[in-house]
């Protein structure tokens, strides 16, 4: 089985200790969310006051518990004394710090209703996750199965949950400015930004033999279903769409144990 190019070795200096930090504030500001909650409003009511169709029931949004047991795993990982010298971990260094500042002020602007303002903390959220995602070249072969699941995988999952957010974020804020869907009523645009999903699972699916975002996809898909009542339009393509990734999820299962782990890749190059 080949292997990646070996990454050269470097110091990460304080960053191992400043990650931890930022993910103990990100944890802080969500927690103090629910328990004040912020500016005393709900984050989930907020979020239900608008009459949108891009959007998951309630339930689905328990996966940030999962997610936040991957970051704490990672942040753990990371600091590890082994890790210290790690250049995989050193290229996501910043990018992970300002996923964090990210995640913990979009909470605050999202409870004081500054919603225009939302959209790009939520932007710059995904590209720091997209930055570490292409950084870390997520599934490629060499990395230990330890690394995989305390940095590979919890990013996946936070990757791909924080794409259905953005989207749901941007139909929420365009919304609340006024704007009702051009030429397309919400049933469309909803079916349409699943497909666009759909397509982006396929790629990392293929490429990359990544179970874990297809895996989130299908997850936030069939919580839009049940959103809808588990009937109608939008409920049946939410349906085949989260299929469609749980499968795309499965074949990536396959295909990885076949060829006894994930692919072998270029340690900068994202396909």
């Amino acid at each position: 089985m080949s292997t990646a190019p070996s990454m050269p070795a470097t110091t990460r200096g304080a960053w191992p200790l400043l990650n931890v930090v930022a993910l103990v504030a990100c944890l802080a500001a969500n927690g103090a969310a629910v328990a004040l909650p912020l500016f005393g409003r709900n984050t989930a009511a907020i979020s239900d006051s608008f009459d949108v169709t891009f959007k998951p029931a309630g339930y689905v949004f328990s996966i940030w518990s999962v997610i936040y047991i991957g970051l704490i795993a990672f942040a753990v990982y990371q600091a590890l004394p082994a890790q210290r010298t790690s250049a995989r971990l050193a290229a996501i260094d910043r990018p992970f710090a300002l996923s964090c500042i990210a995640n913990g002020l979009w909470l605050v602007l999202w409870h004081a209703l500054w919603f225009s303002a939302t959209i790009i903390v939520m932007l710059v959220l995904l590209g720091s996750l997209i930055t570490i995602y292409v950084r870390l070249d997520a599934g490629r072969d060499g990395a230990s199965r330890l690394e995989r699941w305390c940095v590979d995988v919890p990013f996946s999952v936070y990757l791909g949950w924080i794409t259905v957010a953005t989207i749901a974020n941007a139909t929420i804020v365009v919304s609340w400015a006024g704007w009702r869907g051009g030429p397309f009523d919400g049933a469309d645009w909803t079916i349409l930004l699943m497909a666009v999903g759909g397509a982006i699972a396929s790629r990392l699916a293929a490429t990359r033999r990544d179970a874990a975002y297809g895996l989130v996809l299908a997850w936030a898909f069939w919580g839009i279903a049940v959103q809808q009542g588990g009937s109608g339009t939008i409920a049946r393509w939410a349906q085949v769409a989260a299929v469609y990734a749980a499968g795309l999820a499965v074949l990536a299962i396959a295909r990885s144990m076949r060829s006894g782990g994930p692919r072998p890749t270029s340690v900068t190059g994202a396909s």
